[in-house]
């Protein structure tokens, strides 16, 4: 892996090294173009992406992007972006045919020669291919792999990106901030290891950070998943969408020591149902058409009322008794049935425990079907961005289809933003662009230049890890109480001034400490949280992940 200088200067900086991230930096590479990639973590592939279970859309036999548009506006409760959803639909199965199966090869499961295709929830047909069940591992490791011998590409672990540098903020020179057009100029970068801090110059920065799942007690997600991207875009002054709408995947395996390993929505799209502890099966009373392949939102809440009903602290799930796959359901799902298996459980034989867990982001950045924010020159994309695709409620295996069409389209769009010869870019390019991002060709270096150093806001070695779990532990509870599955006015607004109080704390306590990685993370946690807790109390409307109990 690469070792960073201070001031360096990309073309292109991307953050984040899952399938959106690496799409992005794949495609600019393999063009032509100088691209820094980084991620936190020490190991590329621990992202979000690589546990991925279900799969990806690709298209289903008689399927048509108008079918997909209409699940994807029914799943997201009526306020998805219609011109995301069709873009998706249209452009997604092209990526997916042109990157994932003819460039990358990826390994998709088959069934007598042709691709295999599951149905999952809220699907009108089975249109979704997969790799068992850990697409997304196939997908992360073969994309992976490409980039890194991809010479184009500088790849950067143990790097954590501090904050985005912006010509309204960060230069020295009055007449530089003067400028109307807020442009993004790369960002501070902290070498974990060594505490030092880079100042990264990037004509192009795009933001592929993830979700924000770690800010609950319980979640699906990665420990990297704290919404590092949203955060930074959001004082830089980017404006950020549906925070609100927070998904928990309905079925999380019910076991502290199986760590809410996800139990995918594709054993109920081949047959699992649900039932309480008294043996009943409950989704009919619930989703009278759909059941057990209602949206996930729905699916939750019905999780959640059985157990309040019960006081029990979780429901089953049965396969052993409804599956109707081709496949013995070991083989099928290898992963899920070894994770069961580790904890006593034969999903051949027994009900599988399970507990809804956060699990995606719905919100973010807000972008059109370029990547592109209302910052200059800063793209967003995957998790990290709101396109309004989701609406309040995300369809199932949309997650890495968005990641790696808006990765591929940001790419095109960066390119043919440096290319004069931009008309010869493809129509749905050229669909893409908008207004929104002024920014073209290379950053002036007399406007780079204006830029300082980072200065360290304090320099005393305060980082106490007591001081920090402790924290954690309030952003955790506090998010999982008060903003969960089901909300209320109060809860809402105990959230809320919970999280500026400890904001305020950390505040001073960021001023007066050295830097670091677990510092960065905590302070971005928190402001994370109190995000999602405004856009919470501000929407009284109970919307698709955003149920208001009041």
């Amino acid at each position: 892996m690469a070792t960073l200088t201070n001031r360096e200067h990309f073309p292109a900086l991307v953050i984040g090294t899952g399938i959106a991230g690496l799409t992005t930096a794949f495609s600019l590479a393999s063009a032509g173009l100088k691209v820094l990639l980084v991620t936190k973590a020490t190991d590329p592939a621990d992202c979000n992406t690589a546990w991925a279970q279900g799969g990806i859309i690709y298209q289903g036999e008689n399927d048509s992007p108008d079918k997909l548009v209409h699940d994807i506006l029914r799943a997201g409760a009526g306020i998805s972006n219609e011109e995301a959803a069709r873009f998706l639909s249209e452009e997604g199965p092209k990526v997916v045919k042109t990157l994932l199966l003819d460039e990358m090869h990826v390994p998709f499961s088959t069934a007598e020669g042709e691709l295999d295709l599951t149905q999952e929830g809220a699907h009108s047909t089975p249109r979704i291919i997969h790799a068992g069940d850990a697409t997304g591992r196939a997908i992360e490791t073969t994309l992976l792999n490409r980039v890194k011998a991809e010479p184009n590409i500088t790849l950067a672990t143990n790097i954590t990106a501090i904050d985005l540098l912006t010509t309204h903020h960060h230069p020295t020179d009055i007449q530089v901030r003067y400028r109307l057009t807020n442009e993004c100029l790369g960002a501070y970068l902290l070498d974990n290891k060594t505490n030092d801090v880079f100042t990264v110059f990037a004509d192009y920065t795009v933001l592929a950070t993830g979700g924000v799942g770690q800010i609950y007690l319980h979640t699906t997600n990665t420990r990297s998943a704290i919404g590092d991207g949203v955060v930074m875009a959001h004082r830089a002054g980017a404006r950020i969408m549906n925070a609100e709408y927070v998904q928990f995947h309905p079925t999380a395996l019910a076991d502290k020591k199986a760590n809410h390993f996800l139990i995918s929505e594709a054993l109920r799209g081949e047959g699992a149902r649900l039932r309480n502890q008294r043996g009943e099966y409950f989704m009919e009373r619930y989703a009278p058409d759909l059941k057990d392949l209602a949206p996930r939102d729905i699916v939750a809440r019905a999780i959640v009322e059985e157990m309040t009903r019960s006081k029990d602290e979780f429901v089953y799930l049965d396969l052993a008794n409804f599956y109707n796959g081709h496949q013995p359901p070991h083989e099928r799902f290898p992963n899920i049935s070894k994770a069961c298996k580790d904890l006593g459980v034969d999903i051949e034989r027994d009900p599988i425990p399970v507990v809804p867990a956060a699990h995606y982001f719905c919100g973010g950045v807000l972008v059109n079907t370029a990547g592109e924010t209302t910052l200059s020159r800063l793209y967003a994309i995957g998790e990290t961005s709101c396109s309004g695709l989701h609406g309040a409620n995300r369809l199932a295996s949309t997650s890495l289809l968005e990641g790696l069409t808006w990765g591929y389209y940001a790419a095109q769009s960066i390119l043919a933003k440096r290319s004069s010869a931009s008309s010869s870019a493809s129509p749905a390019v050229h669909r893409a662009f908008s207004s929104m991002g002024a920014g073209t060709g290379t950053v002036p270096l007399a406007i780079l230049q204006t830029v300082p150093d980072w200065q360290a806001p304090g320099k005393e070695n305060r980082e106490d890890p007591a001081l920090i779990l402790q924290d954690w532990t309030t952003i955790q509870n506090t998010m999982w109480n008060y903003v969960g599955i089901v909300r209320t006015v109060e809860r809402l607004k105990r959230a809320l001034s919970d999280m500026q109080h400890l904001g305020s704390r950390l505040t001073k306590y960021y001023h007066e400490s050295m830097i670091s990685k677990s510092i960065v993370e905590l302070f971005h946690g928190q402001q994370m949280a109190t995000i999602v807790s405004q856009a919470a109390i501000r929407n009284p409307r109970s919307i698709g992940a955003h149920f208001r109990k009041d």
